[in-house]
């Protein structure tokens, strides 16, 4: 039997403190945007910085756990697969269903069975919303049911930071509406349309300018192809072509990814505790 020992995280689970109801302590918003840098870092360490390729593929507030001093570690890798080199994706070689949650599974997941580094982008930008805003990804809320509707139809109407968490109080206007807008982008319908895990690092560490993302939310597709979107008077004010996802292939490897990240983007000390009884 294969026991993991995993360092103590005293503060619990993300999604405890978002929703732990009265009396709960909500987060400052230093606390929430350090949580996000912190997953950040973790999700690029898993995508491009391990000695293998890792798709987490179960993204959510539940995973993510807070140390003493509120630091994001990335923990919960049951349904996380390594990818071999030449490949993009991990599929399920029987596809009893979706992995994941729902509210945090990428639409193209529904098509492919497959899990990609943009699927897992996906994931974050749900977390993102729900950190920002203090809601759950699928919600219902002013007649749409899931989070990231709400949030682009304010986009659209230019007061994004209508959905910032009222409990907060005090917080970074321009901050804010960074994160809002990154996560927007990346629950872009379009998977190639997603930032990469490098410029979500540079985002959130205010390297880099927030994503651009349009003002109406782009139509999902499948397969993949030319994607309009449309302004107000129904004409087309973008065009984007991306290619067509298949599940013509399975990754083969099924190699466990380290068990705990941490918001340096580091395995966690207590990884290093596995041991065989």
């Amino acid at each position: 039997m294969l026991l993991l020992v995993y360092d103590y995280m005293p503060n619990g689970s993300l999604d405890q403190h978002l929703f732990g109801g009265p009396g709960k302590p909500s987060l400052s918003w230093e606390r929430r945007y350090n949580v996000i840098t912190g997953v950040a870092s973790a999700l690029h360490y898993l995508h491009d910085e391990y000695d293998q390729r890792v798709v987490h593929r179960d993204l959510k507030a539940s995973n993510i756990m807070l140390d003493s001093n509120f630091n994001a570690r990335l923990g919960d890798f049951g349904l996380a697969r390594a990818l071999e080199t030449d490949k993009t994706s991990y599929a399920e070689i029987e596809l009893g269903g979706v992995p994941g949650t729902l509210g945090y599974i990428a639409p193209e997941c529904f098509h492919t069975g497959k899990a990609t580094r943009e699927s897992d982008v996906f994931g974050f930008g749900a977390v993102v919303l729900e950190v920002v805003c203090g809601r759950r990804p699928r919600c219902d809320i002013a007649g749409f049911k899931f989070l990231s509707d709400w949030v682009w139809k304010l986009h659209q109407e230019d007061r994004i930071l209508d959905s910032v968490d009222p409990r907060l109080g005090d917080y970074v206007p321009e901050d804010a509406q960074r994160m809002l807008l990154l996560g927007l982008a990346c629950s872009h319908p379009i998977p190639v349309e997603r930032p990469t895990t490098q410029a979500m690092v540079q985002i959130v560490s205010r390297a880099v300018a927030p994503p651009v993302v349009p003002p109406f939310k782009p139509a999902f597709v499948w397969p993949s192809g030319p994607v309009e979107e449309q302004g107000d008077a129904g004409t087309s004010s973008r065009l984007t072509t991306s290619s067509a996802v298949t599940s013509s292939h399975h990754a083969s490897s099924t190699e466990r990814a380290p068990q705990c990240l941490s918001r340096e983007g580091h395995v966690g000390p207590g990884d290093a505790s596995s041991s065989n009884v």
